[in-house]
């Protein structure tokens, strides 16, 4: 059984408004590395959730210097495939914190909250998401790291 929320939720990407920082961060490739900590998926097969626990998903980008000079809220800004709505987000003195909304098929939005500090290099945090499916309350728990890998994009 596949979760496309639960990739989704996994999959940081774009450029977002927001109480952002201005310390610009290198323009170029970046990996975003997310692992799975906790997940309490209701309905989902136990050997699939223990399956998922501890496995990580490393998302490559690509930030033009113009989305670079954003700073760290160009790595945060949710994936625009997913259709989540930023509700919150504050950067500054090194931490970040983010509330996110995103929408389910059927039922209330899944609410994500986000925190974790940050530097030039890149950030370090942890997502958590929660909500309600068919089967019950849902929670999942992924640390998040986002490291400048190399100089300019390719083409």
């Amino acid at each position: 059984m596949r979760h496309p929320l639960l990739l989704a939720a996994l999959v940081p990407a774009a450029l977002v408004p927001g109480n952002a920082d201005a310390q610009a961060i290198p323009a170029g490739r970046w990996d975003v590395v997310s692992t799975a900590v906790d997940l309490v998926i209701p309905g989902a097969p136990g050997f699939i959730v223990r399956m998922m626990k501890g496995r990580s998903k490393t998302e490559h980008k690509c930030l033009s210097p113009a989305a670079a000079q954003a700073g760290v809220a160009a790595l945060l800004a949710p994936d625009p495939k997913a259709k989540c709505r930023v509700d919150a987000l504050q950067v500054g003195g090194g931490r970040y914190s983010q509330a996110l909304s995103c929408p389910q098929k059927k039922g209330t939005p899944i609410q994500i909250a986000r925190n974790g500090s940050f530097d030039a290099s890149g950030f370090s945090g942890r997502l958590k998401m929660a909500g309600q499916t068919p089967k019950g309350a849902m929670s999942v728990t992924i640390d998040q790291t986002a490291r400048h890998v190399a100089g300019p994009c390719k083409g």
